[in-house]
Order: C-alpha cells, then structure tokens, then sequence
C-alpha cells in the first residue's frame, strides 16, 4: 500500500523501556500517543519529526511506564486522555508512590474518558476498536485497526512471552482468557505492538510461544 491510511512509529521510553507509540491517520496527519510514560522531549521530536498534529492520549493500563507521565503532557498538549478501562483506577491513583519506586516520575490523573469493551476511539478519520483484557491489570485494554491488521496490546502479549501477573489485581488466567477469546480471532496476519521488546504477529505467537501456542494451550 503506498500511503496506508495508518502509521505507527515506536519511542522507547522511561528506564524500563516501554514501547509509547505515536499512531497517526495519514489523511489528516492527525495522531495519538499510545502509553506516554515519560521522556516528553523525545516524544516531542518524534511528532514533530513525523509532522503530526497530536490530538489525544489513549492509555492500554495504569502502570508507571505506561502513564506516569500522561496527566502532565496532556495538559502541555491541551488533549484528551481516553483509557485505560476504570478498573485500572487503582494503578493511577498509586502513579506517584511507584514512580518513587522506580525512578520514573509518575502523576495520577483522572481520564477525560475510561474506556470499556466495545468502544471505539478515533484518531483523525481512523477507528479504532477497543478490547478489555484482564489480566496483568484489571483494567487493561488493546486497541485493534482491522483495516491496518495493527493491534496495540500493552503488555498483554510480547514476542515470546506474555505479560506479568503477580502485581496486585493480577490474573493469569484472566490474561491466557484474554489473549485466546480477544486476540486470536484479529487474524493470523495481524501485526501487533507490545509494550516491551519487539512487534510480531499472532502467526508466530500461536506458533511458537511457550505460553500461548496452540501447543501450549493444548497440554
């Protein structure tokens, strides 16, 4: 496709190296940021690199990688934040003792929007379709594009592995639940974007992740 109608562009961020995601409709060049724990100047420079016009903040969950710095740079940015499903308010009201924690400034902030399964959200002429995925956090959500066979999944499912359960609120179960009832039926073909590492595809992941392959499921 010469001009997708969506692009994507990863900024690893914060000391633990979280995937924020600058996704924009490349009919408006208008965008979002996806999970904006921290480092603002650099992701500054990447819309303006892109020439984006950023017009909201969508969050997958509450951590402190993911959303410690949402609150702040919304306001600089004067736009929305929509995300994560309020099941996650009690991440976000703890944003600033686990930023002392970890070393990443963090600022609880209270959503303009929390999303809930079956919503859609929009980014220029783009919809988005959202997800609840429980598991690592309660109020986790992933954001799919159909058309782009792109899904953002936070720290649901990684290239090999699949995101932590032993926090508070955690489910391992609810997390497999999750990634079989709403991931795998996105399609094979589809690309997804982690919160940590590498993109792969659901392919590859039902195929060789020793948590979730078929094979896996299967035993």
């Amino acid at each position: 496709m010469a001009n997708p109608p969506l692009r994507a562009a990863i900024v690893p961020v914060t000391p633990l190296q979280q995937n924020c995601t600058l996704l924009w409709c490349t009919q408006t060049m208008r965008g979002a940021f996806v999970d904006p724990g921290g480092d603002l100047p650099k992701l500054r420079a990447a819309a303006a690199q892109h020439g984006v016009t950023v017009e909201k903040i969508i969050l997958t969950h509450g951590h402190i990688d993911h959303c410690g710095a949402a609150g702040p740079f919304a306001k600089e940015l004067g736009v929305p934040i929509e995300g994560p499903h309020e099941a996650d308010r009690f991440w976000i009201a703890r944003l600033e003792d686990d930023g002392r924690a970890y070393g990443v400034p963090g600022t609880p902030f209270e959503p303009d929007r929390w999303l809930v399964e079956g919503d859609t959200v929009t980014v220029g002429n783009l919809t988005l379709d959202v997800y609840h995925t429980p598991g690592h956090t309660p109020g986790h959500v992933v954001f799919h594009h159909p058309a782009s066979k792109l899904a953002i999944v936070g720290d649901v499912l990684f290239a090999g592995s699949i995101g932590r359960t032993d926090f508070p609120l955690g489910s391992h179960q609810d997390l497999l639940d999750a990634i079989v009832a709403k991931l795998w039926p996105m399609g094979d073909d589809t690309t997804f974007l982690p919160g940590h590492g590498q993109p792969g595809t659901f392919a590859q992941e039902r195929a060789t992740n020793p948590y979730v392959s078929d094979r896996a499921l299967a035993a």
